[in-house]
């Protein structure tokens, strides 16, 4: 039994449902990501990507191709997003948070729209996909938050709790049941991730060539 093969070994069942150790793993790993991402702590990259390798193994398993693809784009988006927070930390001490601006946000919902569109029609012609409109949708939904993400902009908690409420009757649909429970556990965690990086937005201040001040604080206090 090779590596692929195990990984797909189911490890328990769930509602009658075959729970295989690449969903387990993979979740638990996700769910990982998430409360580092809270803590803007950057090793939430790397688990991000090993969590990724292995939902990538049950997505192909599922037959959920766009899925799968969206595992594979995560990680290349994962390392991006992993040197823009090491550059930030780099310079003013920790990762700076902010809010987009809305033609920043203009961007981010056409991207959305867009691209969930033309990925779907993709998925529909090339048969990779039983439910492609959906799939299309956090494939791109992913995308666009890790690129949010990156930039350290509050606006990519929304952009998860969007594919979170898509992902979990899909991930069930497609027999990953386990990953459906952890969906509810993601709920939950992003309004939390929303609310402290919102705070955190009006804290700070900051500027390409100095560190972050405190608003309502004099300077020279």
């Amino acid at each position: 039994m090779d590596l692929f093969d195990w990984l797909n070994t189911p490890a328990f069942e769930l509602l009658g449902k075959p729970v295989p150790y690449s969903d387990l793993f993979g979740n638990i790993c996700a769910l990982a990501t998430v409360v580092l991402a809270l803590r803007r702590n950057i090793l939430s990259w790397p688990v991000q990507i090993l969590g990724s390798i292995l939902l990538f193994s049950a997505s192909l398993s599922a037959g959920l191709g766009g899925n799968a693809s969206r595992q594979v784009v995560i990680i290349v988006a994962a390392v991006w997003g992993w040197t823009q927070w090491k550059k930030s930390k780099a310079a003013a001490g920790e990762v700076l948070v902010r809010w987009a601006s809305w033609k920043e946000r203009a961007i981010l919902l056409a991207a959305l729209v867009i691209g969930t569109g033309v990925f779907g029609w993709v998925l529909a012609l090339g048969g990779w996909s039983w439910n492609p409109c959906p799939d299309a949708y956090i494939f791109i939904g992913s995308i666009v938050a890790m690129y949010a993400q990156g930039r350290a902009i509050v606006e990519f908690w929304f952009v998860w709790l969007a594919v979170d409420l898509v992902g979990i009757p899909l991930a069930i649909s497609g027999g990953l049941v386990f990953s459906g429970a952890v969906y509810l556990f993601f709920l939950v965690m992003v309004i939390l991730g929303l609310i402290d990086w919102s705070k955190r937005s009006r804290q700070t201040i900051s500027a390409p060539h100095r560190p972050a001040t405190d608003i309502g604080r004099d300077p020279e206090d």
